[in-house]
């Protein structure tokens, strides 16, 4: 594309003039604190100064000149969405130097109606390709923040809990899919592993719906668990659950399965030799 020289010369004669005005309607409704339009205007000049100097060598974008300008945008639109900005909060950096660019460049060119065309449609043009270039990066960083967001909620959601000396316990809440599975199993074979447990007690209580997926996933985490050498329980049965079970023809028949963390886990005590007894012999608290 053949050089925007129209707008390097508005750019090169105006430049404060159009950073002033820039500022003004980038901040318009609001009142920034001081910080806040410190850091606006430091953007803004380091923007127009990386555009000025793309401008002067051409319009392609995609050029190697204009890296320092989609730098700077790629930045901007990555702390904004990282901040919780919309995507047309973040556009509005870019379409906002509309109106002073125009103003410029009728400045500069008022007299000759044609040439002020031509230069107000490449600026357009050029303003228009950056601001949807700001939004395309916003979307993906926040597509990230998601993605991350969601593994780390994820990992969360599947803590593995030492309730005995040798005796672990999983409790599960909510879906469980494939992805989930992966962590599952992961977090638990880690586990047993450094606890060095015999028993493994996975909880489907706060699990709202078991259908043949989930139910071949726990038959795959149950499986693992025993290539590490720990016996697996599951538990949390509720009749709702062991209905939909038989109804789909799932064998569990060679898992131990309990109707509470607490039975699940007096078997567990029982298979490793030990036992839960109720001292009734221990003195009274003193009044």
């Amino acid at each position: 594309m053949p050089s925007n020289n129209k707008l390097a010369e508005a750019l090169d004669k105006r430049e404060n003039e159009i950073a002033s005005k820039w500022l003004e309607l980038q901040f318009a409704g609001r009142k920034p604190s001081p910080a806040a339009q410190t850091e606006a205007g430091r953007r803004s000049r380091d923007f127009l100064s990386a555009l000025k100097n793309a401008t002067r060598r051409g319009s392609d974008t995609d050029a190697g000149e204009w890296i320092p300008v989609k730098d700077l945008l790629a930045d901007l639109s990555a702390s904004h969405a990282k901040n919780g900005l919309s995507p047309s909060e973040t556009a509005t950096f870019v379409f906002s130097l509309k109106q002073p660019v125009f103003a410029a460049l009728r400045e500069e060119h008022g007299k000759d109606p044609a040439a002020l065309g031509d230069a107000i449609w490449e600026a357009t043009e050029l303003l228009d390709k950056l601001g949807l270039l700001t939004t395309e990066i916003h979307q993906k960083t926040r597509e990230q923040v998601i993605s991350r967001q969601q593994q780390e909620m994820l990992e969360l959601s599947t803590p593995v809990v030492r309730l005995w000396e040798n005796i672990l316990a999983l409790p599960l809440i909510g879906t469980l899919d494939s992805a989930r599975t992966q962590i599952v199993m992961q977090n638990l074979l880690e586990a047993i592993v450094q606890t060095r447990s015999d028993f493994a007690i996975i909880d489907i209580t706060g699990v709202p719906v078991v259908d043949t997926l989930v139910a071949q996933h726990l038959l795959k985490t149950v499986a693992a668990a025993r290539l590490m050498g720990a016996d697996c329980l599951i538990s949390g049965i509720r009749p709702q659950i062991a209905q939909t079970i038989i109804h789909l023809g799932v064998d569990l028949n060679n898992v131990t399965t309990k109707a509470t963390l607490a039975d699940a886990f007096a078997l567990a005590l029982r298979r490793s030799g030990h036992s839960v007894v109720r001292d009734n012999a221990r003195p009274a608290a003193p009044r």
